[in-house]
């Protein structure tokens, strides 16, 4: 496949994994289907697809990588599937169309910059299950204004909500 030419890709039954930088910089991909086989999307898979707008991520996944979706600044929307127990560092930093986030109960923890300058995102939701808030989570969150932070919660790190401009409630 040339990665810079490819603007839809179907993922084949099958297949896993989607390994460390799979598509990185796949500028020209707006879509990715990915297949129940999938249980695992590594590290910087989708890193700086900019043209990324939906990729529908099975229930099958259980691991999402640090920077799996690092600036995938046309990402409006994407669902994490129930067995997701870490949104890793990093994972949907600079997706700033991102519109929408639903953070299942499943997610104990949320990394380092998780949702960094995801200016997009308006409210946010943190399931009781989750504990830990990391560092810069969701920094630059211009869009930010509403925040419920569920009752599990047991540390909220340093700059975790850093320039939340938008932040009333």
């Amino acid at each position: 496949i040339n990665n810079q030419l490819a603007t839809k890709i179907e993922i084949p039954e099958g297949i896993t994994t989607v390994s460390e930088s799979a598509f990185y910089g796949c500028n020209t991909l707006t879509e990715v289907l990915l297949p129940d086989s999938v249980t695992s999307i590594e590290q910087s898979a989708f890193q700086d697809c900019m043209g990324l707008t939906k990729i529908t991520i099975p229930d099958s996944v259980t691991g999402i990588g640090a920077y799996a979706f690092c600036g995938c600044s046309s990402l409006t929307d994407i669902t994490i599937p129930d067995g997701i127990t870490a949104i890793e560092q990093s994972a949907f930093k600079g997706c700033s169309s991102l519109t929408e986030m639903t953070i299942p109960d499943s997610v104990t923890s949320i990394g380092y910059g998780a949702f960094g300058d995801c200016r997009g995102l308006s409210e946010i939701t943190i399931p009781d299950g989750v504990t830990s808030i990391g560092v810069y989570a969701f920094e630059n969150c211009t869009g930010l204004t509403s925040v419920t932070i569920g009752k599990g919660i047991t540390n909220i790190r340093n700059y975790a909500f850093s320039n939340c401009t938008g932040l009333t409630d």
